[in-house]
C-alpha cells in the first residue's frame, strides 16, 4: 500500500492511537494521565518496530525501500 495516507506514514492506526492517548492526557493533565500516554507511546513504538521487522522478513527489499520513502508515525518528521 503506497497510496492515500500510506504514501506518507507506515502506521496510520498507531498514529491515531498516539494522538488519542496524548489528547486525553492533555484534556485532563495529571501524573496518571501523562504516565498512561507515555506508556502507550512506548508500547505503540515497540509494536511498530516489531511489525516492521516482520514486514522486512516477509517482503524484503521492497519494504525497505518503502521505509526509506515514508515516516513511521508523523509525515515529514518521524
Amino acid at each position: 500500500m503506497t497510496s492515500g495516507i500510506f504514501h506518507y506514514i507506515r502506521h496510520p492506526m498507531y498514529s491515531s492511537l498516539l494522538i488519542l492517548a496524548w489528547g486525553v492526557a492533555m484534556k485532563n493533565p495529571g501524573p496518571l494521565a501523562l504516565l498512561i500516554a507515555a506508556l502507550a507511546s512506548v508500547l505503540l513504538y515497540l509494536t511498530a518496530v516489531t511489525e516492521e521487522k516482520e514486514d522486512i522478513a516477509f517482503f524484503g527489499d521492497p519494504y525497505r525501500e518503502y521505509m526509506s520513502e515514508t515516516k513511521r508515525f508523523i509525515p515529514w518528521i518521524f
